[in-house]
């Protein structure tokens, strides 16, 4: 009974603010973790430190955070991140923050977990471009200052591998979450946290079918088993002017990955938590500007086309998601004293 009458008045309360009944999901304070990688304070300093360490970039001047600014939205605000030799991808990077949540990593799912994305990067040929892992790994076994937080972290046999830098890394990115939105403090009932404005906007984002594939907490779909991912094909409405006005056709998503045709624009559905901070949009990062995002998701994908006020308000609701940053303070790294950076990696 008491069950009953808790989900009753959830019903009406969201009746009241003019929402239809929905799970509005905030965002927990703490994200998930694996079972072989819990988070520990350790990891976490040392994760933060390789997070922010270029060295063992080929020319030793990208870090994650070259593309994942941390003290912007988690992204860099470019259409395609610059990594070693001036060299680009082809898509956008996107944010870091609350990437805990999401059920695979990368625009085409390729990595099940943040322990396997944290070394993708770094032997891409366009991003941080070492040969290979170990070569990298060398570069941080040649810093003799971080064999203290190596074995800190995961004990004194053998600690400086490979995984155990990786999961240093994922640790660190498992802080990366931003809790406390407008959002967040409306769904757990504080008044005022959105303006009517926001809630004219919270309605239509769910009425017009945003909530089919941005659902969640963190509005990246529904949660699954780690490594699952959730993917949707993108664009669904080929026919749209927005298109081909925006050359959406061009990457065939995780068909790249699997080779099945049924992958073909398939694309993980991204976090909407702070959308607000990193544009530009989509994959390739060709739509410059939130409301036009918002237009072109509405008719690419369900067909609809929005009126300017309807625009304005989803606007208005998407700003409401912008969380509150944890603090971050950026490591002291060891340093390399008397030596080049490359010198002694062989």
């Amino acid at each position: 009974m008491k069950l009953k009458t808790v989900l009753l008045s959830l019903v009406i309360a969201m009746a009241t603010n003019g929402v239809q009944a929905y799970d509005w999901q905030a965002l927990p304070s703490k994200a998930p973790e694996p079972a072989d990688n819990p988070t520990t304070p350790e990891k976490v300093e040392l994760g933060r430190m390789l997070y922010f360490d270029p060295r063992f970039s080929e020319t030793g001047t990208v870090s994650c955070n070259s593309c994942h600014n941390l003290m912007l939205g988690g992204d860099d605000n470019r259409a395609f991140s610059m990594g070693v030799h001036g060299k680009t991808g082809g898509r956008s990077a996107p944010t870091v923050w609350n990437s805990a949540f999401a059920s695979a990593q990368f625009w085409d799912g390729r990595a099940a977990s943040l322990e396997e994305q944290a070394k993708g990067p770094v032997v891409n040929p366009v991003e941080m471009g070492m040969s290979d892992l170990e070569k990298a790994m060398n570069r941080v076994r040649a810093i003799p200052g971080y064999q203290p937080y190596f074995v800190r972290a995961f004990g004194a046999d053998n600690p400086m591998s490979v995984d155990n830098a990786a999961k240093a890394v994922a640790a660190f990115e498992r802080t990366m979450i931003t809790p406390g939105s407008p959002y967040d403090r409306h769904v757990k009932g504080e008044k005022g946290a959105l303006d009517e404005q926001q809630q004219r906007g919270m309605k239509t984002f769910h009425e017009i079918g945003c909530t089919s594939c941005h659902s969640g907490p963190a509005f990246d779909g529904p949660t699954m088993a780690p490594g699952s991912g959730f993917f949707m094909k993108f664009p669904t409405f080929e026919d749209s002017e927005y298109v081909a006005k925006y050359d959406f056709l061009k990457d065939p998503g995780r068909l790249e990955v699997t080779g099945k045709d049924t992958d073909k624009y398939m694309f993980k559905v991204p976090t909407l938590r702070n959308i607000a901070l990193t544009a530009p949009y989509f994959h390739n990062g060709a739509v410059p500007t939130l409301e036009e995002a918002v237009r072109v998701m509405a008719k690419v994908q369900l067909n609809k086309d929005l009126s300017d006020d309807q625009v304005a308000d989803m606007v208005a609701f998407l700003n409401g998601l912008t969380g509150e940053f944890p603090e971050q303070v950026l490591p002291r790294l060891p340093a390399t004293p008397g030596w080049a950076i490359g010198s002694r990696e062989d």
